[in-house]
């Protein structure tokens, strides 16, 4: 056996997860353990609204970049949309530090098993993946660090951009044409279903998606909306046959900017210059 196999003799499973799980059980994330003492529970910061759209080519990720705690920010740019490969992108809301190892985890899940199997998992598989890895958080979620992502990317076996969201028990669903998720989902999502129709162009889905966030913080206290005077807008990358792509901060800023205008230009004189 040459010496790069050794670590792996007896190992028949291609998942770093279950690779860590049987050789470093304390390199997982684990479950927080209550207080022994009764008295308030620290805060942790939460990322909020996060959404995901097809379009013609493909689909299209978003998220504002504000996380709370409590009723103060705690980040104002924090990256809620991370690449999970080539051709898809895992999208964080809940406990910002769980989603963060979540994301990081599930990269290198992908990357795993790629190695080992000479080929990727189809996009379904890695859906699947997903959600056993949210399963495995189930202990932390009932003492309320809940991660709650999206999922999509292009698949190309069928041509197309898919969608998968998920429950706190792991239970993975696929929506057909949008979703969003977060303390402002609810909103976001009124605001896309006014908004979305079938054969957006890339361009449209973009201002679909800020339309969306923009909605979701004049109507949610969690949700960041764009801030003209910092600069802070928000995150937004694409999923198509050309692979993972980021949109330009200018081209969102530029949309966020003619966004707000017209909606200033309604509301008539006298009305805030918009949403920060």
């Amino acid at each position: 056996m040459h010496d790069w196999q050794s670590p792996f003799h007896g190992y028949l499973s291609s998942s770093f997860f279950d690779l860590l799980r049987g050789r470093h059980p304390d390199l997982l994330p684990e479950a927080p353990r209550l207080p022994a003492e009764p008295g308030p529970a620290p805060i942790a910061p939460v990322a909020t609204t996060i959404l995901a759209l097809r379009y013609r080519d493909g689909v299209l990720m978003a998220g504002d970049r504000q996380a709370t705690e409590g009723f103060q920010v705690a980040h104002r740019r924090i990256e809620k949309i991370y690449k999970a490969d080539d051709y898809s992108a895992i999208a964080i809301a809940g406990a910002a530090g769980p989603s963060l190892e979540m994301a990081r985890l599930f990269q290198t899940e992908l990357e795993h098993y790629e190695k080992v199997e000479g080929e990727g998992l189809s996009l379904e598989g890695k859906a699947n993946k997903l959600a056993q890895m949210v399963r495995l958080n189930l202990p932390a979620a009932l003492q309320g660090l809940i991660v709650i992502p999206i999922f999509a990317g292009y698949d190309l076996r069928r041509g197309e951009g898919r969608i998968f969201k998920y429950d706190i028990t792991g239970g993975r669903y696929e929506e057909l044409d949008y979703y969003a998720t977060g303390s402002g989902g609810k909103d976001a999502r009124n605001a896309l279903k006014r908004l979305w129709r079938r054969d957006l162009s890339r361009e449209e889905s973009v201002r679909a998606a800020v339309e969306a966030l923009i909605d979701a913080a004049e109507e949610d206290v969690g949700t960041g909306g764009p801030d003209l005077v910092k600069g802070i807008f928000p995150s937004l990358k694409s999923i198509s046959r050309r692979g993972f792509e980021e949109v330009p901060e200018e081209e969102v800023g530029g949309v966020c900017r003619g966004v707000l205008e017209v909606r200033q230009r309604e509301a008539g004189p006298g009305a805030a210059p918009g949403v920060q």
